[in-house]
């Protein structure tokens, strides 16, 4: 099964309104044309609209970074998955490390999320990995397995079908470490069987692996040429247009 390659960009808390526009704008130029894989950004949620009008008919998706499972009610703060989808998101990111560990959330608060992304037509971008510490002491395939399995509880053969799966080792995220193309796709084959494990093998070959951690444009064909390896999450490196279609060509 052929599987679509998918690069996404995280602007994580980054840009002004200018500047997070004018990217967009030129984004949307540099990609005419590029229709063999698909493309998305995420803005922070204050930015999403206008940036979304930008995009709009463009080869360029948008999505959120986060969002609350449920649909509206009293919950100071938080932005609803309707809401998202009402102002042009088609993917949300969930389980990010950066919630995992900085905020805590548990894969069965993400789960939560995977659910109500599904129900209001989202696509999620589920991401799992591990820590230094967890890879140093052996144990990256089981904390990938117990973050996959715990926020995927639930989840139909067929949903899981809609999920995009994001391997991001946190020792890799920000830091200039970078897993080696080797080591990304050793962890996607595990995930993978992991995934044919719960599910079955037509769902675990249609299901798109992206690898996420320090990616820039020199090492993502390497990494992107790997057979598991079905894209890429982009954090710094999507947050200005040369390096971001510089990873979007190596694709």
């Amino acid at each position: 099964m052929t599987r679509r390659t998918f690069i996404a960009g995280n602007w994580k808390m980054n840009l002004n309104l200018a500047s997070a526009t004018e990217l967009a704008a030129g984004l949307r130029k540099a990609t005419d044309g590029i229709t063999n894989l698909d493309i998305a950004v995420c803005p922070t949620n204050v930015y999403i609209q206008p940036v979304a009008e930008i995009l709009k008919g463009s080869n360029v998706g948008v999505g959120a970074q986060n969002a609350y499972f449920e649909p509206k009610g009293a919950f100071t703060g938080e932005t609803s998955m309707e809401m998202l989808k009402d102002i042009g998101c088609k993917y949300v990111i969930l389980g990010h490390s950066e919630r995992r560990h900085i905020l805590h959330e548990s894969s069965e608060f993400i789960n939560l999320k995977v659910h109500a992304a599904l129900a209001a037509g989202l696509i999620p971008i589920l991401c799992v990995g591990e820590l230094l510490a967890e890879r140093k002491a052996g144990t990256t395939d089981l904390v990938n397995r117990r973050q996959f399995e715990g926020s995927v509880s639930g989840v139909s053969s067929n949903d899981m079908k809609k999920i995009v799966i994001a391997y991001e080792p946190v020792w890799a995220i920000g830091t200039g470490e970078v897993a080696t193309p080797e080591q990304a796709e050793e962890v996607h084959v595990v995930l993978r069987a992991i995934i044919a494990e719960r599910y079955n093998k037509e769902v675990a070959e249609s299901v798109r692996i992206q690898y996420g951690g320090s990616v820039k444009a020199d090492n993502a064909k390497a990494i992107l040429a790997k057979p598991n390896v079905d894209g890429a999450l982009v954090g710094g490196a999507s947050l200005k247009v040369e390096d971001f279609m510089g990873i979007i060509k190596g694709a």
